[in-house]
């Protein structure tokens, strides 16, 4: 659910949103127009300010966000059918478990699925735990970031993957819901995370088998 408060644009981050608003419009020539463009462009930068601890990354960010939308948007309003099976991971931060869920999907399976990560309440950064272990298997998510979840996103999801949100996750009818009981490792130091993150490599690979996409070696 997206945050209501309104943000202030300074002069070279508008500039930044507008040269990204031309990219998004490159991208989805065809799909949608401008107006759609930066309207998602800029309530994912109201969102995203609101907390925001690095603030000159902010429009990279946001354009990435909004691109991410407006892709859930296409499917659900039928505009993208690739057939690729797409899977959201959501915990209460977006910090740690969904994070490392969501890394461990893209790793294993690749460009034949989609992975999509949200949080209940968005933390303001990626656990540098969560970080170090994930590197210890290979996989780079330092450059990920807590982000709320959609509707559109929700929407577009075929299986939505829940870890501890409790009551705040979003249910729409018709999805595959499926709970991770899996311990919050916020504040924990690598020996404790090492555990959840091997628990949650096993799942990912068991979904991605159910799923019917052969996990990369």
């Amino acid at each position: 659910m997206l945050n209501d408060k309104r943000a202030s644009v300074t002069i070279d981050q508008e500039s930044a949103l507008s040269s990204g608003a031309e990219r998004l419009t490159r991208e989805f020539e065809g799909t949608f127009g401008r107006e759609t463009i930066d309207r998602f462009l800029h309530s994912s930068y109201t969102e995203l300010s609101a907390r925001a601890t690095v603030p000159n990354y902010l429009p990279l960010l946001t354009e990435k966000f909004a691109k991410q939308r407006l892709r859930a948007l296409a499917k659900v309003d039928g505009l993208l059918v690739d057939g690729k099976p797409t899977v959201l991971f959501l915990c209460v931060h977006n910090a740690g478990r969904s994070q490392m869920a969501l890394g461990f999907f893209q790793h294993y399976a690749g460009d034949l699925a989609v992975g999509w990560s949200g949080g209940s309440e968005p933390g303001d950064t990626v656990s540098p735990v969560a970080i170090e272990v994930m590197a210890e298997k290979g996989i780079d998510i330092a450059t990920e970031y807590p982000k709320p979840w959609t509707d559109e996103v929700v929407q577009a999801a075929d299986v939505v993957i829940t870890m501890g949100c409790g009551d705040a996750c979003p249910i729409f009818p018709g999805k595959r819901y499926e709970e991770w009981a899996l311990a919050d490792p916020t504040g924990w130091n690598p020996d404790g995370v090492r555990p959840v993150r091997d628990e949650i490599e096993r799942r990912v690979l068991t979904l991605l088998d159910e799923l019917g996409v052969p996990a990369r070696t």
